[in-house]
């Protein structure tokens, strides 16, 4: 992509690609083999103890004698693609008894600005409906 020897300055190659030109200077630092140490018992532990999450593995690893705070393994934990296994909300199923509101715009093309529009509503502490949208406060007040 960029030619550091075409007669277009590295300015112009830039602005015509639309890269910030401190990608054009940047370049990887290699991992330390500490640190690739480190990521490499964190992945074994990781096979053994498929359920811990960062605060667990900096236990096991302070265990061991590796001094490393969490935040630090959970940014390694990311860097390797790595999460805990642990069960999650099941947020997708309704409640029993709860109505399921049919999706109106299925098959529905959009085509010009304007033409759809959404709003949440959702009830207050004092019970009311109120309807907001952010950064901006609407005075409408809807009874139920």
């Amino acid at each position: 992509m960029i030619d550091r020897g075409h007669d277009l300055p590295l300015v112009r190659q830039a602005d015509l690609l639309r890269l910030s030109r401190s990608t054009l200077y940047y370049e990887p630092r290699p991992v330390p083999a500490a640190e690739l140490a480190i990521m490499r018992r964190i992945d074994e532990l990781h096979l053994d103890y498929p359920f811990a999450g960062s605060r667990m593995l900096r236990d096991l690893l302070r265990g061991e004698g590796i001094a490393i705070g969490r935040e630090r393994v959970g940014a390694m934990m990311r860097r390797m693609g790595l999460e805990a296994l642990y069960r999650r909300p099941n947020t997708s199923k309704p409640a029993d008894g709860h109505k399921v509101y049919p999706y109106l715009l299925r098959g529905l093309p959009v085509e010009r600005p304007n033409q759809v529009w959404a709003m949440d509503i959702y009830p207050d502490s004092a019970g009311t409906r109120t309807n907001r949208l952010p950064k901006r406060e609407i005075g409408i007040l809807l009874t139920e």
